[in-house]
């Protein structure tokens, strides 16, 4: 299935918390319920927490059914500030909601249904701009290459395929003799529990290494690319992504190493400076503990940002569902 999927009793997602030892499917029954699937990361991933916010706002629509305009307005207005409260840096997010705001703010009829069919069409149009990403992204990649990936930027990170990921399925399967290098991804090893399942499911060779192995494959030449996925990408280039991607673009630029990023359009935000995107701040027990097993002393101090900020200056090129864009970036013309 889907990593989320709307159906007329509800919303279904793949609970990422469990993977890869279990796949178990969560009903959301209300915008609440998505919320919370959100914060407790059960679904991540900027395209995909994009596409839930999208259904959860559905989902508002559809228990208004039978009120007023008025009342279904406030009641989707309601929906919207719950969701925009789960996580603050992923623009797509905030992209589905206002989407979706202009159509309760400037329709008088048929909202329910009109807020429905857009939020299907924000899925549908996430499989098309994946497919482009990797068609474009597939591009890049020679035969015999030995990419590393970073996180999980595949088909659980938005409704299928993926953006980094996506661009190595692509190559994989246009023949490509590839290999991988999956980095675990700490605190919560989204790099070892679900871009090794992905590939493992594709059947893409590739080896998973602790984060603190990437300076040293990249020094003995065992990697000649780098492609990460982007949950903010600002109007010059500048990427917000997973908390360690940072170091990997300084590592890779140290060895010669071109550093790519794929996301789609939706995620670009033209209006952000830098300097004032917010970082997702994260409960300091996915640091302390490991699925359930504390791992550090008690009575300490925790930092535990979700993401960092990489520099347009390290970044080789931006593979979009537009196009592929290299430096010098501004992307003041998607506007």
């Amino acid at each position: 299935m889907r990593t989320i999927e709307w159906r007329e009793d509800g919303v279904y997602i793949i609970d990422q918390t469990k993977l890869p030892h279990e796949l178990s499917i969560i009903k959301c029954m209300d915008y609440e319920r998505i919320a919370r699937a959100i914060e407790n990361m059960e679904i991540r991933g900027a395209p995909a927490i994009g596409v839930a916010a999208a259904m959860g706002i559905a989902l508002a629509a559809k228990s208004s059914l039978g009120k007023s305009i008025e009342d279904i307005r406030e009641n989707l207005e309601r929906a919207a500030m719950r969701l925009a409260k789960t996580r603050p840096t992923a623009k797509n997010l905030f992209w589905a909601l206002e989407r979706l705001r202009k159509i309760w703010i400037n329709e008088e009829e048929g909202i329910i249904e009109k807020i429905i069919k857009e939020a299907l069409s924000i899925a549908e149009e996430d499989v098309i701009s994946c497919r482009k990403i990797g068609e474009y992204g597939s591009q890049l990649i020679e035969d015999g290459d030995v990419i590393m990936t970073y996180c999980n930027a595949g088909g659980l990170a938005c409704v299928e395929l993926g953006t980094a990921l996506g661009v190595i399925k692509m190559a994989f399967r246009l023949g490509k003799r590839i290999t991988v290098f999956v980095p675990e991804t700490r605190p919560l090893l989204q790099g070892a529990r679900l871009t090794a399942f992905e590939l493992k499911h594709e059947g893409i060779p590739f080896k998973l290494i602790t984060d603190n192995m990437v300076g040293y494959v990249m020094q003995k030449g065992m990697i000649n690319k780098v492609i990460v996925g982007a949950d903010r990408i600002t109007r010059y280039g500048d990427i917000f992504n997973k908390i360690g991607t940072y170091t990997l673009a300084l590592i890779a630029n140290a060895h010669n190493i071109p550093f790519y990023v794929a996301a789609p359009i939706s995620t670009i935000d033209l209006e952000t400076s830098t300097e004032n995107v917010i970082i997702e701040e994260r409960d300091p027990k996915e640091v302390l503990y490991i699925k359930g097993v504390r791992i550090a002393p008690e009575g300490i101090d925790v930092m535990n940002p979700a993401f960092d900020m990489t520099p347009a200056r390290l970044i080789s090129a931006i593979i979009t569902d537009v196009g592929i864009f290299k430096p010098p970036y501004d992307f003041a013309s998607l506007r």
